[in-house]
């Protein structure tokens, strides 16, 4: 399920992909062991990632910083995936923020 050839590839791409991996083997598939590990552990290895992504993007090294977001957008809908929450929900609540200032929306978290 990869982008097509007149179009980039996209987060639902990638979303798409990791939930057909959920159907294959552990010895196959290295999603499909990160999930088997459940949603804890995914939640750790996103965390892992997200650290080396800041320090990446403090070393100011262009390719690390490329390399370790891409990490961490797929350990992000890894966990997802394991925590049940579907990509969907997340840009639905991104576009309800975004339809307010950041002011106001911060505000409503109250």
């Amino acid at each position: 399920m990869g982008p097509t050839n007149d179009r980039p590839f996209s987060l639902d791409d990638l979303d798409a992909i990791i939930r057909d991996r959920k159907a294959a083997t552990s010895a196959k598939s290295y999603t499909k062991s990160l999930l088997d590990k459940g949603a804890v552990h995914c939640a750790k290895k996103f965390g892992e990632e997200a650290v080396e992504f800041v320090i990446a993007t403090t070393q100011a090294d262009r390719g690390a910083v490329r390399a370790e977001a891409a990490d961490v957008l797929y350990h992000l809908l890894v966990a997802l995936q394991a925590a049940e929450v579907p990509l969907e929900d997340v840009l639905e609540e991104l576009q309800r923020r975004t339809s307010m200032s950041g002011h106001e929306e911060k505000a409503a978290r109250g």
